[in-house]
Order: C-alpha cells, then structure tokens, then sequence
C-alpha cells in the first residue's frame, strides 16, 4: 500500500489496517519521520515537500517490490506527505507485516534507506535565512550503498535535483 497525501496519518489505525485479516503476520515493524525544527545549525520553521505524480509512485512502488523480492513479507506500507509541513508534524510511515521480526525489521530498514536516497520528493526547508532546498545526506548514500553490498538492488535511479 503506497499514498502520497497532504493530510496527517494515524499510525495506530494504520498499523491496524495493515495487519487486517492476516493472522500469519507475527511481526510488524514501522519507521515514523517527523520534520525537525533544525537541520544544518539553522532553526527550521517550515517544511514543504514536492513531487511528480506518477513518478514518484513508480519509484515507491520499484522499492517495494524489491524489499518483498529480498523478504517474505505479509504486508507493507509507505506513506509520505507532500505540501507545507511544520516542525514535529509526521512526515512518512513506512511499516512491514512479516511472520518473523527479522523480515520486518530489515525490510522496513532497507525501505527507509531507498526511500531517502531514490524517492524523487523535493524538499524545501524556511530558515531565519530564507528558503533553501535540501540535499540527500552523505549518511543515507552510505546506508544504501550497504544494502548494494548485500546484493542486487534493481530499483531505478532517480535525480532528485
């Protein structure tokens, strides 16, 4: 399950409705980002989130199927928000349902890190300096390039700008 929205998310109701019906399912694991109030030494007082309809999906869509490829997973989620955010808001879930933890928990890892690093979402941070746009980190580049140590990784590259 994949949504790209403006609106808020409950993460109860949706870890409930992730594991809904499937009594295989004895573990889920779940990642909640929130947008910091500061990034680089400089306060952050807003956060806004673009993207490519369609393209972004596929992107998503691409990385899920290459976890569930890697993983014997019963159910996943990725949800990201777009638009104007303010510091503490929710920003993405991503939640894996497996039989077994292990699944999960390197299932929602590996989907975090492709998420950071191969999602085509623009982000654009205010700052008591103005707007800027914000770069991937050195740190995601280096946890994905672990999970391409580990194997073939057949999700596309994508420029995110």
């Amino acid at each position: 399950m994949i949504q790209i929205q403006t609106h808020d998310f409950d993460v109860s109701a949706e870890l409930a409705r992730l594991r809904e019906g499937n009594p295989k399912i004895g573990a889920v694991s779940c990642f909640v980002g929130t947008v910091r109030d500061i990034n680089e030494g400089d306060q952050v007082s807003s956060l806004e989130l673009e993207h490519y309809p369609m393209m972004t999906e596929k992107a998503l869509s691409d990385i899920e199927a290459q976890a569930r490829k890697r993983w014997p997973l019963e159910n996943v989620l990725i949800i990201h928000r777009i638009g104007l955010l303010q510091p503490s808001d929710q920003i993405v879930l991503v939640a894996t349902a497996s039989q077994h933890r292990e699944a999960s928990l390197q299932a929602c890892a590996f989907i975090m890190d492709f998420l950071k690093t191969q999602a085509p979402f623009w982000k654009k941070e205010t700052t008591p300096c103005g707007a800027r746009w914000v770069d991937a980190r050195r740190s995601d580049d280096e946890a994905r390039r672990k999970w391409l140590a580990n194997g073939p990784v057949a999700v596309g590259e994508v420029s995110r700008g």
